[in-house]
């Protein structure tokens, strides 16, 4: 690898980056190589430091050209207006409509009257398939020409997987049930099939358009703070075959992919794995050390670090708290990534020392010279 060992010269910040989610901004050190290429080579599972996620190492990017983005309130590219395109709502590629919810920050389908009642509905022309020739992919390219010009990962984040599809049209009740019933569940594999085909159409369509995006994070919501909305094997026959036909695209170009998926998950975890995902990002992390060191050498995961109280905590315990990250998931070939969420956690004396800790830890590793 052509990089140097770890040089104190680096910590020395070139600029600082806005907090994701609030907080101090993060500062951009010297790094040997681009942010870009350490988040490829993490994916590699040889990276050179720890990578804070969308909060630093990645763009984010959500072309408004995709109606779902927009219904969501989800766009996020050359074209976006914060607090005019990121607050719209509207109807999604399948025509549901999302509400814009100002204190949840984001779009929702308003509950109590869903689009379907019974899952066998998906089979018919009530379903109206969205025809992506008509979105004007060629301005969109167009458009995000200066966006995509970056030294940092370019990540398409994309709305709406499997599952979250059949709540939009079924309201989560109703999905949820139809998910186990013997009299819907053939009705949702054929759905999924044919969905499945639709989402590698435009991710074909990313690739032709934006050849500069380097991977994909998917979302696929499955637990709430307690527990999985379904067992393992319900996950393993309804979602993960349709799953890994989208991964196995993602890899056949060159790109790398994470799965988004909330709430109390890690029964699921083998079935991230076997549905080919590189990365998982739960927005909480539960049971962190026992799923890293049981499953860390074949998914990388994105982990909120050790909690403190940004307002009190003093400048030595904010460094303790990277030292301790880092000292429990740093193994050899088992990199993780730092969750966009930890928001306020990322205070600059805690992304230093994170940074320092990781580059001598890995460049060790590695054999830097």
């Amino acid at each position: 690898m052509n990089a140097p060992k770890f040089d104190p010269k680096e910590l020395v910040p070139v600029g600082h980056n806005p907090n994701f989610r609030g907080g101090a901004p993060i500062p951009i050190f010297n790094t040997p190589v681009t942010m870009k290429e350490n988040a490829r080579l993490m994916f590699q599972r040889k990276p050179l430091w720890t990578g804070l996620e969308f909060s630093l190492d990645f763009t984010l990017f959500c072309p408004a050209v995709h109606p779902d983005n927009v219904a969501r309130a989800s766009v996020f590219d050359g074209t976006m207006v914060f607090g005019v395109t990121n607050t719209t709502g509207g109807k999604d590629m399948f025509g549901i409509e999302w509400e814009y919810v100002p204190s949840a920050g984001g779009s929702m389908v308003r509950p109590g009257k869903p689009y379907i009642e019974d899952a066998n509905e998906l089979l018919t022309d009530k379903i109206v398939w969205p025809d992506i020739e008509k979105w004007d992919w060629e301005g969109s390219a167009k458009a995000n020409e200066k966006y995509l010009q970056s030294d940092r990962f370019i990540m398409c984040w994309v709305l709406n997987g499997w599952y979250e599809r059949l709540i939009s049209l079924m309201d989560f009740e109703g999905a949820v049930m139809a998910m186990i019933d013997e009299d819907q569940t053939d009705a949702i594999k054929a759905f999924f099939d044919k969905l499945t085909d639709l989402y590698i159409k435009i991710l074909d369509k990313y690739f032709t358009y934006y050849p500069q995006i380097d991977g994909f994070y998917i979302h696929d919501d499955w637990g709430s703070q307690r527990e999985t909305f379904f067992s393992p094997d319900v996950v393993e026959e309804m979602i993960v075959p349709y799953m890994r036909r989208v991964t196995d695209f993602i890899h056949s170009k060159g790109r790398y992919c994470e799965l988004h998926s909330c709430g109390q998950i890690a029964r699921q975890v083998p079935n991230i794995i076997k549905a080919g995902w590189d990365a998982w990002g739960p927005q909480v992390s539960f049971e962190v050390e026992r799923l890293y060191k049981e499953y860390g050498d074949k998914l990388i995961f994105c982990f909120n670090p050790p909690a403190f109280d940004p307002q009190t905590a003093s400048e030595e315990e904010q460094r303790a708290s990277a030292r301790a990250f880092i000292e429990k998931f740093g193994e050899p070939g088992k990199p993780v990534m730092v969750n966009h969420n930890s928001g306020a956690l990322l205070t600059p004396a805690f992304c230093e020392e994170l940074y320092k800790q990781s580059r001598i830890k890995y460049g060790e590793q590695l054999g830097l010279k």
